[in-house]
């Protein structure tokens, strides 16, 4: 440990919650490092010349389970006893803890079952089945899951590891504040995704005691803004519904334990909008050749956007918490971060159904250096005239100003857009 956090550490005074000291960190840290995989920081050029920033990246989604959830997993199962283990482990996910825990049990040689909404993205599911355990599909969302975990783990003994509700599962967690103050001990900002708030609890507690300076921003999704909601309004909410593409944070009520450590040790929380995440997820693939998960591009996209007040050339270090995204959600996402960023475009234009108007327009289209994939043309339409027609195309385009350029010359020579 440098010498500056170790006196940023004695100043600070700062309570622990439940016997959750540096030192269980450093165990936990011990512990964990038997079975994941060394996640050194990324340093991004581009996201830090993007932002004015150094933005280093913690890859997290190059864990062996394709996410940090393994950590929080076999440390709480190295704390339970041989009759604790021997129960059997039942345990709720949207799909990453779900990983971890099959992941941890069977290296503990424990029999595990997971409960995961019938909306997981098919991928995990196999992969937590390809571990070991039984997977059970029930409820739509994560937070219905969960009940059902909870009945079952009543019904027939087992041993409930909670996905982030838990002090151990967050020592875990709490392990990559470790790894990353180590490695890079001048951080200024650290940002977390949050879904319950079990990593971002972890994150945030090791980093204080570590070096009390550093600023911890969680970043959720507009789409399942619980922990944001209740910090907000200084009280625990549960949200009627959630919709996000980043499904590992898709969590309708934020734990008690992992609120009220939020609520002293986390700087603030922000939220991104989907076309946010989808452009982070495109920028992760093009510029760091990264896959993410939408909960694992939050952090990046909170950088992108701006959503961290005063951020200016400071050192940044973004959890990249998880790769696990199923091909075709990754293929949706991936037009629409090319439809945000300019990069697609799609155009309807209504034409008199003549001759040579399809020419004309490719014509412009090809003179302004745009590149049609896609035509259809559509007649007897109930909304255009009786001589009408509309043509919907899908162009290539470079960026915002190059689809204005190619509009801005249709238009100019007749053409309507629709």
């Amino acid at each position: 440990m440098s010498e500056t956090i170790k006196e940023e550490t004695a100043e600070a005074v700062q309570a622990e919650p439940q016997g959750l000291t540096l030192e269980k960190f450093e165990e936990a840290t011990e512990v964990v490092s038997k079975v994941i995989s060394e996640t050194k920081l990324v340093y991004s050029e581009y996201f830090s010349n993007l932002t004015g920033n150094k933005v280093y990246l913690k890859p997290e989604n190059m864990q062996y389970t394709g996410a940090y959830k393994v950590r929080g997993a076999f440390y709480k199962i190295s704390t339970l006893s041989d009759e604790e283990k021997q129960r059997g482990l039942i345990t709720a996910s949207a799909g990453n803890h779900a990983q971890g825990v099959a992941y941890a049990a069977k290296l503990a040689g424990c029999k595990a079952t997971v409960v995961m909404p019938t909306t997981t993205p098919l991928m995990k599911v196999n992969r937590t089945r390809s571990y070991g355990a039984e997977v059970v599909l029930h409820g739509d969302v994560f937070d219905e899951a969960l009940a059902y975990a909870n009945e079952l783990a009543a019904e027939h003994g087992y041993t409930f590891i909670h996905p982030f509700n838990d002090l151990d599962v967050a020592t875990g967690q709490g392990t990559i504040a470790m790894e990353i103050i180590k490695e890079l001990p001048t951080v200024d900002y650290i940002l977390v995704p949050i879904g319950g708030g079990g990593l971002i609890s972890g994150v945030a507690l090791a980093a204080k005691k570590l070096k009390p300076s550093v600023k911890v921003y969680g970043v959720q999704a507009c789409g399942a803004p619980s922990m944001f909601n209740s910090l907000r309004d200084g009280k625990i909410e549960c949200l009627e519904k959630v919709s996000t593409i980043a499904d590992g944070i898709a969590v309708k009520q934020p734990g008690e334990n992992t609120f009220e450590i939020c609520k002293t040790y986390v700087d603030e929380v922000v939220t991104v909008k989907e076309d946010e995440i989808s452009s982070a997820i495109l920028a992760l693939i093009e510029q760091q050749k990264m896959i993410a998960e939408g909960a694992g591009a939050v952090s990046v996209a909170a950088v992108m956007f701006d959503k961290i007040p005063n951020l200016a050339g400071k050192k940044v270090v973004c959890v990249v918490s998880g790769g696990n995204i199923d091909v075709t959600i990754l293929s949706r996402v991936i037009k629409r971060g090319l439809l945000t960023s300019g990069r697609s475009c799609n155009l309807c234009i209504e034409l008199l159904d003549k001759p040579g108007q399809l020419q004309q327009v490719s014509e412009i289209i090809a003179g302004c250096g745009g590149n049609v994939i896609s035509v259809h043309h559509e007649r007897a339409s109930e909304t255009t005239d009786i001589n009408g027609c509309y043509l919907r195309l899908v162009l290539e385009t470079r960026n915002a100003e190059h689809i204005k350029q190619i509009t801005d010359a249709l238009t100019s020579r007749g053409f309507k857009l629709v």
